[in-house]
């Protein structure tokens, strides 16, 4: 997950939500939604190179869906492709790295960079 600063201008990396079950996650993103004040939920949509929505982008909407019942905050979905190898690019050498993890907070960062560039 990542977080913009209070104006909108500049997208963070904040946590990395283990998946575990689907309750403990609403119940994780519902928290972090209400502790941070949250105004909008933008949602990285893993569609595929073709630009088509497959078996993972239904999962990722079948979950906002659920999360949509518990939280009154909009949600828009954001294009993720090429997010990872972006974020691997950019943290690759800039220190040690737990894997997975830290790529991914950077890709969800990169997310809501994008979106928040196309807002102002």
């Amino acid at each position: 997950m990542a977080l913009s600063d209070p104006l909108g201008i500049l997208a963070s990396p904040l946590t990395i939500i283990s998946r575990t079950d689907e309750e403990a996650d609403i119940r994780d993103v519902t928290d972090i939604v209400r502790r941070h004040e949250v105004g909008r939920i933008i949602v990285g949509l893993p569609l595929s190179m073709d630009g088509s929505q497959g078996e993972q982008a239904e999962k990722v909407k079948a979950f906002v869906t659920v999360l949509c019942r518990h939280t009154d905050v909009p949600v828009e979905y954001r294009d993720e492709r090429l997010s990872t190898i972006e974020a691997k690019r950019m943290v690759r050498g800039v220190r040690k790295t737990n894997g997975r993890t830290r790529y991914d907070a950077a890709a969800a960062a990169l997310i809501l960079q994008s979106y928040l560039d196309e807002a102002l």
